[in-house]
């Protein structure tokens, strides 16, 4: 049966209302409803699939307050060899090295590293597995849904070392005019940082993106490092370490 339908619009699940709105992800809000964290119009609401209407006011007790606040987001200078999301058979997930060892030292955050961090703690986009630099892992399910949703507006930028001859008509596909996966990719910002490199900025992450860019305007990628997500930069974060999002860091 469909939902009632009146001038105030169609009812919809409270969770994907959440994630809209940048409340929670999806996930945690049927978690934060399960414990009678979430209130609908001031009245808690306790039952998964409830509907609302867009207009309704969705609010979280202090109780789901306090559990984002504990949530964790790290910024990791991932090497090559290392995948950035699921584990595969033969393969190493970058969540790994998530150790006290691999702290960064001169980290100034004032949260401390606890192995209970590791729960729930995932990538917030993909980096492929011959690529370096920055990698976003995080708890939180606002901080996923700014940087890898549909519609984010989150730059990347990205240092890629060529490999052949690249024309000023290459340049200009590069930055606007290539199809992928049957799509226009977004316009995007690349330019020659010296006679080797290239500066992209990008406002999409589709898989392999800049290799296959490279590919067809017949040159290759010989070596590729993220460094900045947003305003959040990667800096002097060593390879292999990494270091918490500190208070006042927003993307």
């Amino acid at each position: 049966m469909n939902a009632p339908i009146n001038s105030e619009g169609e009812k919809v699940r409270i969770s994907k209302l959440m994630s809209q709105q940048g409340l929670c992800s999806r996930r945690e809000a049927d978690a934060y409803i399960e414990r009678g964290w979430v209130l609908l119009d001031g009245e808690p609401v306790t039952e998964l699939g409830t509907r609302a209407f867009p207009h309704q006011k969705i609010t979280l007790t202090r109780n789901a307050q306090s559990k984002q606040d504990s949530q964790v987001t790290i910024l990791m200078h991932k090497p090559i060899g290392y995948v950035s999301g699921q584990p595969e058979p033969g393969y190493i997930p970058a969540a790994t090295l998530f150790t006290a060892e691999a702290h960064f030292k001169d980290d100034r955050s004032p949260i401390r590293y606890h192995p209970m961090q590791t729960k729930g703690l995932a990538p917030a986009g993909r980096l492929d597995i011959d690529s370096t630099g920055l990698l976003i892992l995080t708890q939180d399910g606002r901080i996923a849904k700014q940087l890898i949703g549909e519609n984010s507006p989150i730059e990347k930028e990205y240092l890629v070392r060529i490999v052949g001859d690249l024309t000023a008509e290459g340049l200009a596909k590069l930055n606007f005019g290539l199809t992928m996966d049957g799509k226009p990719l977004k316009r995007a910002q690349v330019s020659w940082l010296n006679k080797e490199q290239l500066r992209f900025i990008l406002h999409e992450g589709k898989k392999r993106q800049i290799r296959r860019m490279c590919e067809m305007v017949g040159v290759r990628v010989g070596g590729l490092k993220r460094v900045r997500i947003g305003r959040v930069m990667l800096g002097d974060l060593p390879l292999s370490q990494w270091r918490y999002l500190g208070p006042d860091e927003k993307f």
